[in-house]
């Protein structure tokens, strides 16, 4: 895929992002059997943990819907425990076009910044805040929460583990993707894995998030399924030799943890280089990009970028600047 950008800090267009994967026929699973549609359990008859496998929380990220699919109709079931595949917005999938595979991210608004308490109890009405309060009362039934990710740009795959020991020691078991990082979010709402009873630091539900890689790319497919796997075996919920998943895969592991999330102040926020996620920029102090006329640099030495966003909207995380642990 060709996303090269010329250097210098004028902002450009979004570029053509070419669809190399095709999107799954969701048909069979749209009723699903928890009386949510969009999400199916299968249950083990047998004690263990209830496993939310989360897919579409943004409409065009495909690669955690093929998966999902592909794992349903293998007929994958858990040993012990319950194991629930859910699909979440729906509307914003169902629009899906190929030629502007951006565009439907969402409906309304972000589905994946509306999980606090004041939003979901609130009076206020959007398409994604109804979907998200129509979802809530299953999700709060997990012991654990794993939402599927895929990014617009460039990146190494890695997994958000929140703010939380207990989300980091989750994450670090799955073994693949190898990168940790641990944050709180973002500043314009709060996330499915931020929610309230994700984020007890000594007991409760926990959460994690995978960025598995480009948008429709299968790489970005397979990165996902080998994390779902991870995931599966950490909790025992599958067998080590499950025919449906992949072997086991342990990468070099890495954790990083964000002090800074930088947010496009301006409409004319714009990096200096066409950075990579995953990317160590070795020297305090250095350029990283023009916000209006405020410059953004690295603050320490070592210092890793999470997921830039090469094109973000004001008021949108632009980077996540994290430490080396």
């Amino acid at each position: 895929m060709n996303t090269t950008l010329p250097p210098g800090p004028a902002p450009l267009a979004l570029p053509h992002f070419e669809v190399r994967v095709t999107p799954p026929d969701l048909a069979p699973w749209l009723e699903g059997n928890t009386g949510v549609p969009g999400f199916t359990t299968r249950d083990s008859g047998k004690d263990g943990p209830h496993l939310i496998l989360m897919a579409l929380i943004h409409g065009n990220e495909l690669a955690g819907a093929i998966a999902l699919d592909r794992l349903l109709r293998g007929g994958l079931e858990p040993r012990l425990g319950r194991l629930t595949f859910g699909f979440a917005n729906l509307a914003a999938f169902a629009r899906f076009n190929a030629e502007d595979p951006v565009a439907s991210r969402y409906v309304d608004e972000d589905l994946n910044r509306v999980w606090d308490r004041v939003a979901l109890d609130s009076e206020r009405r959007s398409l994604e805040l109804d979907r998200a309060r129509q979802m809530r009362p299953l999700i709060e039934t997990a012991d654990v929460l794993f939402d599927l990710h895929s990014m617009l740009w460039p990146s190494d795959p890695l997994i958000l583990s929140g703010a939380t020991g207990r989300g980091r020691a989750l994450a670090q078991g799955i073994g693949a993707p190898g990168l940790v990082v641990a944050d709180n979010g973002h500043g314009n709402g709060r996330r499915l894995i931020d929610y309230e009873i994700f984020a007890n630091p000594t007991s409760g539900p926990i959460a994690n998030l995978v960025e598995a890689g480009q948008h429709w790319e299968p790489e970005t497919v397979e990165t996902t399924i080998r994390a779902i796997t991870g995931m599966l075996r950490q909790l025992e919920m599958v067998a080590p030799d499950d025919p449906l998943l992949p072997p086991p895969v342990r990468m070099p592991r890495v954790f990083a943890e964000v002090t800074t999330v930088v947010t496009a102040r301006t409409t004319g926020f714009a990096f200096v280089e066409p950075y990579r996620g995953g990317e160590i920029i070795r020297r305090r102090d250095t350029l990283l990009a023009v916000d209006g006329h405020t410059d953004i640099r690295t603050p320490y030495d070592n210092c890793l970028l999470v997921m830039p966003s090469l094109r973000p909207s004001r008021g949108h995380t632009a980077v996540r600047l994290a430490r080396l642990a």
